[in-house]
């Protein structure tokens, strides 16, 4: 479980991207007590993190949290999203695994951070299979 402890006195609790100030005055408006969130709903928000991150659904991502360097430590595996590979301008178009990979990593460390409020120090990635996503015509 994963707890956050706030006081009223000026040593407040800053979260990711606040800063003291922020966190002083949001301390001294706060009840004294404590926050537990529990490891499931990390792991919920974080499965659906991932899940937009790679475009599939939330059913064929996998995730495992732990901790790493202070902060949280994110091993995703899911299937990557990949064009038709009858349309050849789709697939020369697009960019390569690994480009896609980076950027799925750098939005999940950046997402993740967003809304739990803890540094995401590390992102390990899996692909797991490769699918071709479904058109959809137009009505």
């Amino acid at each position: 479980m994963s707890t956050a402890t706030v006081s009223r006195g000026g040593s407040g609790f800053a979260a990711a991207g606040q800063s003291e100030a922020d966190a002083s005055a949001t301390a001294s408006t706060a009840l004294p007590g404590r926050i537990t969130v529990a490891d499931r709903a990390l792991r919920a928000v974080t499965e659906q993190a991932s899940a937009l991150a790679f475009g599939v659904g939330r059913d064929q991502v996998s995730v495992e949290i732990g901790s790493a360097a202070g902060g949280l430590a994110l091993r995703v595996s899911a299937p990557l999203p990949i064009p038709d590979l009858d349309d050849t301008e789709s697939v020369h178009a697009g960019a390569t695994v690994i480009e896609r990979i980076r950027s799925i990593q750098q939005n999940l460390r950046r997402n993740v951070a967003d809304l739990t409020g803890r540094a995401v120090t590390r992102v390990d990635v899996t692909v797991t299979g490769a699918v071709v996503p479904t058109r959809r015509r137009v009505r």
